[in-house]
């Protein structure tokens, strides 16, 4: 399933790119260096990404791991120190207007005039891509109605929800029809409700139009559910590249939490889950003893049969299966949800990008 590489976990990639698919996105060895302080800063070493027409992929990064980099390097907003890159059939080093005319890009602020009414933003985009005027109100009309947009499309943007106005900016991203689609964690700052309601849309799109989409996001339930395919980033490298599925079974494992009050016991409790269900490294935290193990559903009745031998008392025992939180720690040590205690290096020069 895994193979290692310099210390690096690569998944077994399940792309349409490896089944034949065309590729939409190609980056071979894609770096950039920043100068900070009188010395220089590899922001991204090296990066390889290959997203197949039709594709959802997530890429996932903590803070200052090079993630935006990479994503700014990709949509031509920045250029890369070393390697390159096709994106939607251009070379971004050779032609970025070309990139820039066939991918939609959702940034994380909102992209419509605040002032400006919502079906005129629609049409002045379709006019800034070159689309006739009869073509550029057909487009902007079509896109209020897959988008639930109809009914505001003379109110301004400054009077839409959260939630509409994220809609509006993929509705703005989607005018000249790409066939790539760049979302940077376009759910970010959304209640739930109004999270739910923003990916039925986007799913609804992508389903409508065919449309390759690459996203970025720190809910990690969304990549989850939603993409295909999940690549990680850290240290300005990539890490893991695979199904969620696959990622979670290959190295996370079931987590069996049981809680002991007697704190001797606890102890002979981490001694009898490594020996019993051969679980590595369990955890004592307070009264719960935690391990993690391939099949936890058939581990926790032996392990419990163990400890009711060796005469410890279990007040609670549950198990639950692996997310890609817990993916997330194994690779990089850190939570996704995390925010930077302080600026890193390479959080510094991202800044700077």
């Amino acid at each position: 399933m895994y193979r290692i590489a310099y210390g690096t976990v690569y998944g077994s990639i399940p792309n349409g790119a490896e089944r034949g698919a065309a590729k939409v996105i190609h980056a071979s060895g894609l770096t950039k260096t920043f100068k900070a302080k009188n010395h220089v800063v590899e922001a991204v070493s090296g990066v390889d990404i290959d997203v197949a027409e039709g594709e959802l992929v997530a890429f996932l990064g903590p803070n200052g791991a090079g993630k935006s980099t990479t994503l700014r390097m990709l949509t031509t907003l920045l250029a890369p120190t070393a390697g390159s890159a096709t994106v939607a059939g251009c070379d971004i080093r050779r032609d970025p207007a070309g990139v820039r005319r066939r991918i939609g890009y959702i940034g994380q602020g909102n992209g419509a005039g605040h002032y400006q009414h919502v079906r005129d933003e629609l049409v002045v985009q379709g006019y800034a891509y070159g689309l006739r005027r009869r073509e550029a109100h057909r487009r902007a009309d079509e896109l209020l109605a897959t988008l639930h947009l109809d009914g505001m499309r003379n109110r301004t943007s400054s009077t839409l929800s959260g939630g509409q106005r994220r809609r509006l900016d993929i509705a703005l991203g989607l005018v000249h029809r790409p066939p790539l689609l760049f979302l940077d964690e376009p759910s970010t700052g959304l209640d739930p409700h109004s999270r739910a309601n923003l990916w039925q849309h986007v799913l609804e799109v992508r389903e409508q139009f065919g449309t390759t989409i690459f996203l970025t996001t720190h809910y990690l339930e969304e990549a989850d559910t939603m993409a295909e395919r999940v690549i990680v980033i850290d240290h300005g490298r990539v890490i893991a590249d695979d199904t969620p599925a696959a990622l979670k079974a290959g190295l996370a494992g079931d987590r069996i939490a049981v809680t002991v009050d007697d704190e001797t016991d606890r102890s002979r409790a981490a001694e009898l889950a490594t020996l019993v269900s051969g679980a590595d490294d369990p955890i004592v935290d307070g009264a719960t003893v935690t391990l993690r193990a391939p099949n936890g559903t058939a581990a926790l009745p032996t392990f419990l049969r163990a400890l009711d031998d060796a005469g410890i008392a279990v007040g609670t025992a549950e198990v639950s299966r692996p997310t890609l939180d817990d993916v997330f720690l194994s690779l990089t040590g850190r939570s996704l949800r995390e925010e930077a205690g302080g600026a890193t290096s390479a959080s510094l020069a991202e800044v700077a990008a």
